[in-house]
């Protein structure tokens, strides 16, 4: 369960000095410290079901999603999030694992975001075209189909079987919410593709 420094010290009555309580239970292995201020009372927690507590607000996305669907091949240790008006990318390290978080435009950032449960706990996570749109949304600007393949295939490696299976639609709607090119690109290339 993941507790807040104000959560614990309010089960924390009986001790004058909270904050050595606190400090001694993460020294026993009753609490884990995840960044400053929060801490994770199980230790083997996956790392993406406390992203959101770490910074937000935020939804898994990127390459991490990407992952996650099968879209990209490879397995992504770093939890990847997406936030809005941050600004600044932000990354932490953790016992539990590396967190980024990086910026995409407000107007597209609360569309096509999936709310999951585990247990106890709770993430939000990118649908498949989601996570696909922030990603081109952060790389360079490209200017045609061949560049779009080029980096879809060759550079993310994106799964052509899993690709198939996008909606659309959904990228359709999504890619009027980025002022991306590269967003744009996607949804005539899909669209071009699916009428064929």
């Amino acid at each position: 369960m993941i507790i807040t420094n104000e959560i614990a010290k309010e089960n924390l009555n009986e001790y004058s000095n909270k904050n050595n309580k606190i400090s001694r239970d993460i020294k026993d292995g009753k609490l884990f410290k995840i960044i400053t201020g929060l801490y994770e009372t199980n230790p083997n927690t996956p790392a993406y079901l406390l992203a959101g507590s770490i910074y937000g607000p935020s939804y898994i996305s990127f390459e991490y999603a990407l992952s996650s669907y099968g879209l990209i091949p490879e397995r992504v240790e770093t939890v990847t999030c997406a936030t809005t008006q941050k600004k600044k990318t932000k990354k932490y390290i953790t016992d539990f694992g590396t967190f980024t978080y990086r910026d995409i435009p407000i107007s597209a950032y609360s569309k096509e975001i999936i709310l999951k449960i585990e247990g106890e706990y709770s993430y939000q996570i990118a649908s498949p075209e989601k996570a696909l749109c922030d990603k081109l949304y952060t790389l360079k600007t490209i200017n045609n189909y061949q560049e779009l393949e080029n980096m879809l295939f060759k550079d993310l490696r994106i799964d052509e079987m899993e690709f198939q299976k996008l909606n659309s639609d959904t990228i359709y709607n999504l890619s009027f919410l980025y002022h991306s090119k590269n967003v744009r690109l996607l949804s005539k290339y899909l669209r071009r593709n699916k009428n064929e």
